[in-house]
């Protein structure tokens, strides 16, 4: 069984005397796993996208092992906005992921692959715990997430992928502002307002709802409804969500 731990199980491979293989050549070197980041705004499908690249392993037979923290749902689970869900195992603030792999070992469960649902809101250390996975037990790693946060600035965590991951994609469903250019921002709207200060971690969704994480933000969500809406760059930066419309949430162009 592999091990997940500082003891080297042979030569280190960053090391100066280490024998180098010849040019262009991989023989000698084992396999290693991977680690892709799959991001975007909300509303383009990334957990859609996650549920499937589980489908797609298990159907080969592979058997994975699949994380959420913080789920719109509140749930220990993947949901999509179109309705698909998928049991998961909650990683906790303090969780190390490489454990969740262990305690499958212990029950004498295979692992071939880590599928991640809101990556963001992971600690930069439990993405390098990721890494390691990735690249001493050889498992592959597919993290699903926001890069930026409300005020348009890096998640921790996700800044973490974007330094690591060995694959870097943006999720291809178009999002569109309400003005019909593209969306890349993810406004907090408070009681019909953009607000660009508060809690970096606020989960709610795309209708009016509150989930909040912190006391100060559950005693404020007594007295305000807070959801999101995905902005291009101009509207975000004017706090502009457009026409008033009927429907809460994402606004219709129709």
């Amino acid at each position: 069984m592999t091990l997940l731990n500082d003891q080297a199980a042979g030569p280190d491979p960053t090391d100066a005397l280490s024998s180098v293989p010849a040019a262009g050549s991989r023989r000698g070197t084992p396999p290693v796993g991977r680690l892709k980041f799959c991001y975007g705004p909300m509303d383009c499908g990334k957990s859609t996208l996650a549920l499937q690249i589980d489908h797609n392993h298990a159907r080969q037979g592979r058997r994975g092992l699949v994380l959420v923290r913080h789920d719109r749902s509140g749930a220990p689970q993947i949901s999509s906005r179109i309705g698909l869900t998928r049991q998961a195992v909650e990683v906790g603030e303090d969780t190390d992921v490489r454990d969740l792999v262990r305690q499958e070992w212990a029950r004498g469960q295979h692992v071939d692959y880590v599928v991640v649902d809101e990556a963001q809101f992971l600690s930069p250390g439990q993405v390098d715990q990721l890494a390691e996975l990735a690249d001493d037990v050889e498992i592959d790693v597919y993290c699903f997430g926001i890069a930026t946060d409300f005020r348009s600035r890096l998640f921790p965590g996700a800044a973490r992928l974007f330094e690591l991951a060995d694959e870097l994609q943006p999720v291809q469903v178009e999002v569109l502002c309400w003005c019909g250019l593209p969306g890349r921002f993810n406004a907090r709207v408070v009681d019909g307002e953009v607000v660009r200060e508060g809690d970096t971690v606020v989960v709610a969704d795309t209708e009016q709802s509150v989930v909040e994480t912190s006391a100060s933000a559950r005693f404020e969500a007594e007295f305000a409804t807070v959801r999101y809406q995905v902005l291009c760059r101009r509207h975000f930066r004017a706090g502009d969500l457009g026409p008033v419309t009927a429907h809460h949430g994402q606004l219709r162009l129709t």
